[in-house]
């Protein structure tokens, strides 16, 4: 089978690999959509692996069952999550799961960006979703960036009628803006240098938006009624964001650092501030099977809306012309790499 073999950023190549064999209890998944993730691009975290398979926002169908797979069969449309939870860890039981080890350790064969992928036994336990007939293979990609979305907009404890600011309005700030808007928030307001992302952020769900090399902490004032923001949600991994949001938010209010800085940056906090005005400071990384299953039922409702947000169709062949536009995150939102698609 081909694989797209990533390199670096600017070096992804495609490769033949053998068809995964499968175990009693696994599954094969014939790969028809799988996105390419702003974590895909991160070299200081890529690098040091490659060169390997990435891609872990994948949909498809199953080809072939282990004799042990009783809940699946041949035919299927599905979602699969590459990493899961073990479920039975201090970490679960006390909810938070995507601070289990097993989560982040566990994985497919080879990855997303290959026409077939090997499901191990664990993924196949609580990793598999059917896809609803109203969720297309291509808006299924999207299940698991909206997953983390819904994790951390629940940890933030965001309610109806309540402030949002985003900062950064790429794919994951633009899930943000849109679960925001299905969930109620009040005036959404969101920040990036790009006015091609600018204007992303008002067609799916922002009030205002701020060119973010502006005063972000007044401008928000502005637009917001002369209040800071209930929710500052940081997406982008740029420090100066985290600083913005900082100093955006309203007394009681959260910030949410959504997105990671490189390794070795450290953020300056206000304690005093932070102390006197009640604020929250919130990390959020990844989703867990709960957050999936959400996921799936929003899409299929029709509840977050995100065929527009998919800019770019692209055959595995194009790989390489995918990640470059990932990484220079230019004029693309969303991405993603069809293994069987000429």
């Amino acid at each position: 089978m081909r694989v797209a073999m990533y390199y670096n950023n600017r070096d992804v190549r495609i490769e033949e690999m053998p068809v995964p064999g499968i175990a009693p209890g696994e599954i094969l998944v014939k790969v028809l959509s799988s996105g390419i993730c702003g974590s895909d691009v991160m070299e200081w975290y890529r690098l040091k692996k490659a060169p390997l398979v990435l891609g872990h926002e994948i949909t498809g169908e199953i080809v072939k069952t282990g004799e042990k797979v009783h809940n699946y069969h041949t035919g299927q449309r599905v979602f699969v999550s590459h990493h899961v939870p073990c479920n039975t860890c201090r970490h679960c039981l006390n909810g938070n799961h995507t601070a289990c080890e097993t989560l982040h350790t566990t994985n497919f064969d080879p990855g997303g960006f290959a026409e077939y992928v090997r499901v191990p036994e664990l993924n196949v336990d609580r990793g598999v979703f059917l896809l609803p007939e109203e969720v297309s293979f291509d808006q299924g990609t999207l299940i698991e960036p909206l997953a983390c979305v819904i994790r951390g907009q629940g940890i933030a404890r965001l309610r109806p009628g309540q402030s949002v600011l985003v900062l950064g309005s790429g794919m994951s700030g633009l899930l943000h803006i849109a679960l925001a808007r299905s969930l109620g928030a009040g005036r959404i307001i969101a920040t990036d240098i790009s006015e091609y992302r600018l204007s992303a952020a008002k067609k799916f769900g922002a009030d205002a938006v701020i060119y973010a090399r502006e005063n972000v902490p007044k401008a928000v004032l502005e637009l917001n009624g002369g209040r800071p923001a209930d929710l500052a949600v940081v997406c982008t991994g740029v420090l100066s964001a985290f600083e913005q949001a900082l100093e955006s938010v309203d007394r009681g209010g959260t910030v949410l650092f959504f997105a990671p800085t490189d390794p070795g940056v450290n953020l300056s906090v206000p304690i005093n501030a932070l102390w006197r005005n009640g604020t929250t400071l919130l990390p959020s990384y990844g989703g867990s099977p709960a957050d999936i299953a959400v996921a799936i039922e929003l899409l299929a409702a029709g509840r977050v809306i995100v065929d527009e947000m998919i800019t770019h169709r692209l055959s595995l062949d194009q790989a390489a012309i995918g990640f470059r536009m990932v990484a220079e995150a230019s004029e693309s939102i969303k991405v993603i790499l069809k293994p069987h698609q000429e």
